[in-house]
């Protein structure tokens, strides 16, 4: 099995990709790039097994009739989110209040903050995806899932705060977090990476989203259950895991 990791931002440059070949009781980091076009992402999702792309693949349900509401000015489906807590549902996701409740992060709003140039652009890779091989399910129930590198360190014991930048401080403490995760993951051999993925934040979520996807392919995820199951159809589905690191070693 391969497994394939994008770290998405807006445009190829700072998008990373990470490519992980598993064997019995092993796992191999076989590809890693910066600066990534869709060309790449699409090439390489038909070469692999299972892709995690660290992006909302959807948008919250809500925000469709509030827009198109707005467009024809009919003031119902606008005055139906008035308020705060209306506004959280046109900027948050089923999946994103799930994840919060399930880890105490809070993922960025696809609606409303920077994240939606990236999620742009994520659905014009899907649409390439769909016409080069097949329409991906956006819950995570096809070759493509939905993942979030922050939580699912959280989950696996590791600490992911304070590792993204260019500062010192920084540097320093994904150098430590790199480390933490080869020692919880002996298995995982970086190819001689390391002091690429020591250097780039966003080569190392790309490793992260690589080993997430495994453990959606493995079936070591939680899954959208029957309450929050059409959603995640719509919208997307966070995958988070549902067990530890030596998990992912069949």
């Amino acid at each position: 099995m391969k497994t394939l990791g994008v770290d998405l931002a807006a445009a190829a440059r700072k998008t990373a990709v990470a490519v992980i070949e598993w064997g019995q009781g092993t796992a191999r980091l076989v590809h890693l790039a910066l600066d990534v076009d869709d060309h790449h992402i699409v090439e390489l999702f038909g070469t692999t097994d299972m892709t995690g792309i660290d992006c909302p693949v959807g948008w919250p349900q809500a925000l469709i009739p509030f827009l198109t509401g707005h467009l024809n000015f009919d003031a119902g489906p606008v005055l139906a989110h008035d308020g705060i807590e209306g506004r959280r549902l046109l900027a948050y996701r089923d999946t994103d209040r799930f994840v919060t409740a399930r880890t105490g992060l809070i993922p960025l709003s696809v609606s409303a903050d920077r994240l939606a140039h990236p999620a742009m652009r994520c659905a014009v890779i899907q649409a390439k995806i769909a016409a080069g091989h097949s329409p991906q399910p956006r819950d995570g129930s096809g070759r493509l899932a939905e993942v979030y590198p922050a939580a699912s360190l959280k989950l696996w014991g590791l600490n992911a705060r304070g590792y993204k930048g260019r500062g010192s401080t920084e540097t320093e403490q994904l150098s430590l977090l790199l480390r933490h995760l080869c020692q919880q993951a002996p298995w995982l051999d970086l190819g001689g990476h390391e002091a690429r993925l020591a250097g780039s934040d966003d080569l190392f979520d790309a490793v992260v989203a690589a080993l997430t996807a495994r453990s959606v392919a493995v079936g070591l995820t939680v899954l959208p259950d029957d309450v929050h199951a059409a959603a995640a159809r719509s919208e997307g589905w966070i995958h988070l895991p549902a067990g530890g690191l030596d998990g992912l070693i069949a």
